[in-house]
């Protein structure tokens, strides 16, 4: 006697080839979909570690750039903040003023203004470097009081110094105090600045009180131009410029400083650096992309199967959950790695704020690559016929 088997119908086949994910059934299909992706990643653990790897690295390069980028951005704030004194007016030599990291400060690249006109009160800044210490700045600013040297503590380790000890600058011997500033420099009275060779500098501006339209008069009294925009840089083969701090608290919600340390950031994402991390990124996503295919190809019979029953649908939803998968691993990765690269080589330029900060950024476009990886291997695979699929490839 012959029993018959019962016979299958196609929505039971659905059901049993595609794991009951049915996408109507509420509550039941991601997990199902997150299982089987996770079973996948498991069946070739090297792909995986490759996929993972190639992307996290890109991510990492990004990561570092755009965090060195804000750190520097910040720094730079700090710097112009402390430069300008709370003046509305900056007079910059004619080869302008640029942000040494190591020094921690601004440092002018020209002979600062020589005459201020007439009732204006006047500071001037001068930068230059330790008599026979290229490595250690010089900094004159009215605001030490005469006979005294403030230096940082990297200042103060690169000369074997301690705070009361005495320092020999330009002939005159001052009292060492201890400063917490980020930076390698040490801060002396101008006229101490200046006997030991330091020329280079810039002068903040302030008119007399009541005075109208103090720009055009500036510019008038002065002969150079007065402007309220940062990225406008001085003529090498003029005689500077001056900018007016307070235009942009006027113009929009960034301050001065803030628009002249956004030029910095920018100059390192900018830089060959910052295409090395770009470029970096296209070639992580590049492996993610083939590390797919070559898993599309491994599994065609699979897939042929699945899409001869009319599971199309549920292969480009595996795909795409195993693509997240792998960048979201992929982005913790980098993310930590890259934060770890800072903190470690460069600690003056990492802070929470500035890791956070270039983390989201790269957050912003990574699920969009995502997709996108999973979508073009996807693409070819859905390209042919089911029969295709099935038919034996060596």
């Amino acid at each position: 006697m012959t029993s018959t088997a019962p016979a299958v119908t196609t929505p039971q086949l659905r059901q049993a080839l595609s794991g009951e994910v049915m996408l109507d059934r509420p509550g039941g299909t991601m997990p199902r979909l997150l299982r089987f992706a996770a079973a996948t990643l498991r069946r070739r653990p090297d792909r995986a570690v490759l996929a993972v790897a190639g992307v996290g690295l890109a991510v990492c390069a990004v990561v570092v750039v755009r965090t060195i980028a804000v750190g520097y951005q910040d720094a730079g704030v700090q710097a112009v903040h402390t430069a300008l004194h709370g003046a509305p007016y900056w007079a910059v030599p004619a080869g302008g003023v640029h942000y040494d990291p190591h020094a921690g400060t601004l440092v002018a690249d020209g002979v600062p203004l020589q005459q201020a006109p007439a009732g204006w009160r006047a500071i001037t800044t001068l930068t230059g470097t330790m008599p026979g210490r290229d490595d250690v700045a010089l900094i004159g600013t009215q605001s030490v009081p005469d006979g005294v040297a403030q230096a940082t503590p990297a200042a103060l380790s690169a000369l074997r110094l301690h705070g009361g000890d005495e320092l020999t600058v330009g002939g005159a011997t001052l009292s060492v105090r201890a400063i917490e500033m980020p930076g390698t420099r040490i801060m002396v009275p101008v006229d101490v600045a200046r006997a030991a060779g330091a020329v280079s500098g810039w002068t903040t501006l302030t008119p007399p009180a009541g005075t109208s339209d103090a720009g055009s008069a500036l510019a008038a009294d002065t002969g150079l131009r007065v402007v309220g925009d940062p990225s406008i840089r001085p003529d090498p083969g003029g005689t500077g410029l001056i900018y007016a701090t307070d235009a942009g608290g006027r113009s929009g919600f960034l301050s001065f400083e803030s628009k002249f340390a956004a030029l910095l950031g920018g100059a390192v994402t900018s830089s060959v650096l910052g295409l090395v991390a770009e470029v970096g990124l296209v070639l992580g996503f590049v492996i993610a992309v083939t590390t797919f295919i070559a898993s599309v190809h491994e599994r065609r019979r699979e897939f042929g199967i699945m899409a001869s029953v009319g599971l199309s649908d549920e292969v480009l939803y595996f795909f795409l959950v195993e693509s997240i998968m792998v960048f979201v691993a992929a982005f913790l990765f980098g993310v930590l790695a890259g934060g770890a690269v800072v903190a470690l080589v460069l600690p003056s330029f990492f802070s929470f704020g500035s890791w956070l900060a270039a983390s989201a950024l790269v957050a912003t476009y990574l699920p969009a690559l995502a997709v996108v990886a999973a979508l073009i291997p996807v693409h070819r695979l859905l390209q042919q016929r089911p029969v295709d699929l099935l038919a034996e490839h060596s």
